[in-house]
């Protein structure tokens, strides 16, 4: 059986560091799991002594910091595939290169995100935006079981006949804690994919011509655009190093001709580099950094977007004091059984600002605020839960009917609110 850490043991503060150093957790107690006999004692501790209980993997969406027990699930990485059925079972630590490695020798693929360092398990509890999101839907729709430990100590494998099943898939931890999870993988062995960047007066052109191509390219393109100002460093290539950009990344699936590029490439990139790309190299599309990071972000769902629409963006994006990525929903997220937040919407933006100590998030806050204030006209009034950090309520991202569901599941399975400090507070 695994010791539990104390704030002066070795090893407590590599366990409780995530990814997004902007939540700092100094529980009384981390179980730094390698079972799920493990995880079992530590949410009978907390439960006996009345303490909420926290889980932790990589930290990439954290939310409040954890007061009373964390469980540390980052030794559980276990991996193991199932080609037969073309399924696989991933361990609560196990992150999206895992998975990769795992399954692309066998000709499958994961429905993964935009970053191979993201606990998969995690990934899933937020419903799973994945980058062929569009095309297989949401990442939390493919999963055919989950084994949890219950707020009452009880280790418990779920199917999706099961709401408590359901109410896990989108809710973020409200509910127990995952150990692993058996999801689908895909017959998926590469896919057009890569970036489009645009500088100086092709950014707004760019973003322009985004628009009115997503409104009639198929399902079977993915795709976003992103807005920031890049660093003047020697490993950005020269075209784009220290400028601001417009960064269109794509992602199609099916041969030479999956996609119609033309209306974009009209506009003349100074890079563009899509192409034939194995699946294995998914990741590479956003190359995302996988260094610990100070973030604060927000996000905000939109309908329908118009030229009016894309001068608010650009306007607020201009300076480039943070981030801006809008991602073309629609297709096959708008269905599915998983409980993951509302589907009708064809966008979702996403803003985020590095900063330099905690302290800057109040400002930083503010300016992203300036800009989703501004497209508030055209949006469906809700968050994802997929790109979630911080506190949130249940009426921001779920509808009315499955706020009171999720409500119902959370009085049945935790009464006493033990998994309090999870990113959705449920009645």
């Amino acid at each position: 059986m695994t010791a539990f850490l104390r704030p002066t043991d070795p090893g407590y503060d590599d366990e409780v560091a995530g990814y997004n150093r902007l939540v700092a957790h100094r529980p009384e107690l981390v179980m730094p799991a390698r079972s799920v006999a493990d995880v079992v004692e530590a949410v009978r501790a907390a439960a006996a002594a009345g303490l909420s209980l926290g889980v932790q993997a990589t930290g990439h969406g954290p939310s409040v910091p954890a007061d009373g027990v964390l469980v540390s699930t980052r030794h559980l990485r276990d991996v193991r595939v199932d080609p037969a059925t073309r399924t696989v079972r991933v361990g609560a630590g196990a992150r999206g290169h895992d998975l990769t490695a795992a399954l692309v020798p066998r000709g499958l693929a994961p429905l993964g995100g935009s970053s191979p360092d993201v606990g998969v398990v995690g990934y899933h509890l937020g419903g799973g935006l994945p980058l062929l999101g569009r095309t297989f839907g949401y990442a939390a729709d493919r999963v055919r079981a989950l084994d949890v430990v219950t707020a009452d100590g009880e280790p418990r494998t779920l199917t999706p006949d099961d709401d408590l099943f359901r109410a896990m898939l989108g809710c973020r931890g409200a509910f127990g804690v995952v150990t692993s999870l058996v999801t689908e993988a895909l017959p998926l062995t590469s896919v057009i994919g890569g970036g489009l960047w645009f500088t100086g007066d092709g950014i707004e052109a760019a973003v322009r011509a985004y628009l009115r191509w997503t409104a009639d390219v198929p399902s079977t393109v993915n795709s976003s655009v992103l807005l920031i100002r890049l660093p003047d460093l020697p490993v950005i290539p020269e075209p784009i190093r220290g400028r601001r950009i417009a960064h269109v990344r794509i992602a199609a699936v099916g041969g030479d001709d999956a996609v119609d590029l033309a209306p974009l490439r009209a506009v003349t990139p100074v890079l563009d580099t899509v192409a034939e790309l194995p699946v294995a190299r998914l990741s590479s599309i956003h190359d995302e950094p996988s260094v610990p990071v100070l973030f604060k972000a927000r996000n905000a769902l939109l309908g329908p977007l118009d030229d009016a629409a894309a001068t608010v963006l650009l306007d607020h994006a201009e300076s480039g004091a943070f981030l801006v990525e809008l991602r073309h929903l629609g297709g096959a997220l708008a269905e599915g059984r998983a409980v993951v937040g509302r589907r009708d919407a064809d966008y979702v933006v996403y803003t985020g600002t590095a900063l330099p100590d905690p302290s800057a998030q109040e400002a930083a806050a503010a300016a992203q605020a300036s800009l989703h204030d501004a497209l508030a006209p055209w949006g469906i009034g809700a968050i994802t839960p997929a790109f979630l950090t911080g506190r949130h309520a249940l009426d921001v991202a779920f509808s009315a009917a499955d706020q009171a569901w999720l409500a119902k599941v959370k009085q049945a399975w935790d009464p006493e609110d033990l998994f309090r400090v999870a990113p959705f507070r449920v009645p």
